[in-house]
């Protein structure tokens, strides 16, 4: 059974189908939609991003809003790509800077209830997996890291959530009167072998002690996450924007703010000609992940799926154990370790190191990055850099795209 298009997943999905044809939510995604173009004065590359890249933070907003009754709790899957459901298009959702190894999952909680999440760990164990469970402003009440589970014999698990001791029981989340939300990660580095977990959620203790939401509430519910996503993408992409391009030097190490503990953020935009590139040298400071994803000013990732938009460890080739370098450029460099911009000649970039063995980051940690004309690269770029033919370069993207797919899948 694929862990994202499960049963619970469809549902949601076509509910949210529904609140989006709405006429009501129609009025607000056209206002909204105005507002941000006003107020972010798009360069002409990011307005054309726009038109396929808003569409996707509207569903984001309505399936997430829509999962938000902690009486009665699901676990959906936030920020997909566009796919079929029953010969309908569902639209996308990605929004947040999303990161293209992760299946975000959501859970609502009320810190005053109990509960128990089930689930059945992959195979193989994925390297990064967290379940964090958030205050209303996305601050870190509790997180359990995914490789701590205690299993049975058949990589099951239980996850209790309350607000007691964690006593004798195997795996705890402490709640408290702050809790609001599980924000799930499951990391997937090696997307062709690799999956995310299977989850549900049982809240206990009964009957739900509070009505369901009617679709009128619903709807109010979605329109309001819109906002506010919308305002809090502004302002997260501001903290790069805002310094000058093509340098990466500002650093996010904390868990509040959705940013995730024990994953240190390194952000940055670049802005290039056609005749240059971005080259970014990488210190890995010994940590077990590292992705490199480019994003564009809505927040979204571009074309992830055909396109080497992101790279991660596995899917890149290392100078030596510790460092690798990436190129940023509109045209193919020819190199194995080109982020793609999907022709465009600017973006941000959130470079994530995560896994640290010691906990921290090791000697050696870090991102630096210079411009170069593109005729001069192989003069800039280490003497052990992956070169690639066109075919080479063709393959590298089929393949992406063949390991990508089940995600995508009904």
């Amino acid at each position: 059974m694929n862990p994202i298009a499960t049963t619970e997943q469809a549902r949601f999905e076509r509910e949210a189908l529904t609140i989006l044809a709405d006429p009501r939510m129609q009025a607000t995604i056209a206002d909204r939609r105005a507002y941000w173009l006003d107020e972010a004065r798009p360069s002409p590359a990011m307005r054309q991003a726009f038109e396929w890249a808003y569409p996707e933070v509207v569903f984001g907003a309505i399936i997430w809003s829509l999962n938000t009754d902690a009486q009665r709790p699901g676990v959906v899957t936030i920020t997909r790509l566009p796919h079929r459901l029953d010969g309908v298009d569902v639209p996308g959702s990605r929004w947040g800077i999303d990161n293209p190894d992760s299946v975000y999952r959501v859970i609502p909680i009320d810190g005053a209830e109990r509960y128990v999440i089930r689930g059945r760990v992959a195979d193989p164990r994925l390297t990064e997996n967290y379940f964090t469970l958030w205050d209303a402003h996305m601050g870190t009440v509790d997180v359990l890291d995914g490789k701590a589970l205690v299993l049975d014999a058949d990589g099951r698990f239980e996850i209790f959530v309350d607000a007691d001791e964690k006593g004798d029981r195997a795996n705890h989340v402490r709640s408290s009167p702050e809790a609001v939300e599980f924000y799930i990660r499951d990391v997937i580095a090696d997307w062709a072998r690799e999956r995310p977990n299977m989850l549900s959620v049982e809240r206990l203790g009964g009957a739900p002690r509070t009505p369901e939401r009617d679709f009128d509430r619903k709807l109010a519910d979605a329109q309001a996450m819109l906002v506010r996503n919308v305002d809090n993408t502004m302002r997260w992409n501001a903290q790069a924007t805002t310094r000058p391009a093509n340098g990466f030097d500002f650093t996010i190490d904390r868990d509040s703010d959705g940013a995730l503990r024990n994953q240190i953020y390194i952000m940055g935009h670049f802005d290039l000609a056609d005749d240059e590139a971005l080259l970014i040298s990488i210190g890995l400071g010994g940590a077990g992940y590292f992705l490199a994803p480019i994003t564009n000013i809505w927040g979204t990732t571009n074309d992830i799926v055909d396109r080497t938009s992101s790279l991660n460890l596995t899917q890149s080739v290392r100078d030596d154990a510790d460092s690798l370098t990436y190129v940023v450029s509109r045209r193919d460099p020819g190199v194995w370790n080109w982020l793609d911009p999907c022709d465009l000649p600017e973006g941000l970039l959130t470079l994530r190191w995560a896994e640290f063995a010691d906990g921290r980051p090791g000697a050696g940690f870090g991102a630096r990055s210079r411009v170069v004309k593109l005729d001069a690269l192989r003069g800039e770029l280490p003497a052990g850099t992956r070169w690639v033919t066109p075919e080479e370069r063709r393959t590298q993207q089929r393949e992406r795209a063949a390991s990508y797919a089940w995600r995508i899948e009904a």
